[in-house]
């Protein structure tokens, strides 16, 4: 059985970034790898913040940043409903989580994967049984 890893939204940004090359590249090499291993998993929370994200921080054109999704495609992508929403804020309540981060995890639980790769939680924890990983540690 292939190991799966969820791809918080900050790997699909740093993806179309410009601004930092050291993470760009790692996030490259990331959606890469799991694409062709077809072990990445996001979900529908992760697309529609890179939408957002893209085209107000960063810039993008919205039919460019429209395309970038259907790109991102090729992953495993888990659906926000109003169960999993329920498990965000428990997740949310229990690990002192926001709770935009709290449904990151949910989603990720959901998935059954055994890595979640994110910049945004402290690397190094377990959160519902999820070990967390920041792939751009030491690379800014």
């Amino acid at each position: 059985m292939r190991k799966r890893s969820f791809l918080d939204t900050n790997i699909l940004l740093y993806a179309v970034d410009r601004a930092d090359a050291a993470k760009r590249e790692t996030a490259l090499e990331l959606i890469d790898q799991h694409a062709k291993n077809r072990s990445g998993v996001i979900s529908t929370q992760v697309l529609e913040e890179f939408y957002s994200a893209a085209t107000r921080k960063l810039g993008i054109a919205p039919l460019q940043a429209r395309q970038h999704l259907r790109d991102f495609r090729i992953f495993d992508i888990v659906q926000v409903t109003p169960d999993l929403i329920e498990t965000g804020i428990e997740c949310s309540i229990l690990n002192q989580l926001s709770f935009w981060d709290g449904l990151i995890v949910a989603a990720a639980t959901v998935a059954a994967v055994t890595t979640l790769l994110s910049e945004d939680l402290s690397a190094g924890q377990s959160i519902s049984g999820v070990a967390v990983v920041n792939p751009f540690a030491g690379k800014a």
